[in-house]
């Protein structure tokens, strides 16, 4: 089903699009190719949007935080908003602190993507992002589909080829709350990381080069436990990132599998996260003020968290680190998927 979604300051029409597996259904607009809405029905009936989100395509074009889009070129952080590759240094904007975040200013979160493919469980998107685009080498195009699957998984499919190597390290943003969208903090929700390491960060929550064992740390989830129990623990990690907002490495060896189960405590749904990529961000929603969403909502510091898949953050200017480099007309494919249980 598709419905206008509202115009753009440029004038531009953005629309929104539905699909559904029966257990699942989710609202995917355009512009940006980001998730509005994510349905889960429960055993008793009732339906938990377990996404934040905007109304309308204004909301995400004045919005800040990122709700549900994919990011690109390269999500999280360059340090010193620069890299070298193939004996090319090559700038970029340095929107934090001096350095590079989600690859700004000009996000892929901002601009609308072509429509594809659509069908009953199914929306595909692509976009062409040309050579210099956000100062990165390389002409790319990206096609990424979101498909609510028979076994009741948001699965997220990235693939694309450059015509020069390039960094390319997709991920999808999207903040999660188990108990509903507009239910406060995700303080009590269970968490489980299948991970023996995080990266170490300086202050400004860039990669030093060191894998930090979680061992005896407040980012030991090898164990379920709640997020609140040592969010806000005297730790380094914890004071520079004001509660979780860090990359660990995965045990998943480049496989697809499992490496994340959340459960959220008021409504019991679980949401399992496999990747076939070597990282993932677990940020805690600590930078979020009064942001203003859907259906009224007013969404604070801590009210959902995100699970953002990806090559490990700064990877390009760290030997150590699995490399997010493309080369040139190689074909990129990798899988993300969120799965739900009631």
């Amino acid at each position: 089903m598709k419905k206008e979604f509202g115009k753009l300051k440029s004038g531009e029409e953005t629309y929104i699009y539905t699909i559904s597996n029966g257990l699942l259904s989710a609202t995917v607009t355009d512009y940006g190719a980001s998730i509005v809405t994510l349905c889960v029905t429960k055993e008793d009936g009732e339906t938990v949007d377990v996404v934040l989100g905007y109304d309308d395509a204004a909301g995400y074009e004045d919005g800040a935080v990122f709700l549900g889009c994919p990011v690109g070129r390269n999500s999280n952080r360059i340090g010193g908003a620069k890299f070298t590759l193939n004996g090319v240094e090559y700038k970029l904007n340095q929107n934090n602190n001096g350095h590079n975040l989600h690859s700004g200013l000009d996000f892929y979160s901002k601009r609308i993507w072509n429509v594809e493919e659509v069908t009953a469980s199914k929306i595909a998107f692509s976009l062409h992002s040309p050579d210099g685009d956000q100062g990165y080498p390389g002409a790319v195009d990206i096609y990424m589909a979101y498909e609510l699957t028979d076994d009741n998984m948001l699965k997220i499919t990235y693939q694309g080829k450059s015509d020069k190597d390039t960094i390319v390290n997709l991920t999808n943003h999207s903040y999660f709350n188990l108990n509903g969208h507009d239910s406060g903090d995700i303080l009590g929700h269970e968490v489980m990381i299948d991970a023996d390491y995080f990266t170490r960060t300086d202050e400004d929550s860039i990669p030093t080069g060191e894998l930090v064992d979680v061992t005896g740390t407040p980012l030991d989830f090898r164990n379920s436990k709640s997020i609140g129990k040592e969010i806000d623990a005297d730790y380094e990690a914890n004071r520079f990132g004001l509660g979780y907002d860090h990359n660990w490495a995965l045990n998943n060896h480049g496989n697809f599998q499992k490496v994340v189960e959340a459960k959220g405590d008021n409504t019991g749904i679980i949401m399992e996260v496999y990747t076939d990529l070597p990282g993932v961000q677990l940020y805690t929603g600590n930078f979020i003020e009064e942001e203003k969403g859907k259906s009224g909502a007013i969404y604070l510091k801590r009210g959902a968290f995100c699970f953002e898949t990806q090559f490990f953050p700064d990877a390009i200017n760290h030997d150590n680190f699995k490399s997010p480099v493309v080369k040139a007309n190689e074909e990129f494919h990798t899988v993300t998927g969120y799965r739900f249980k009631v």
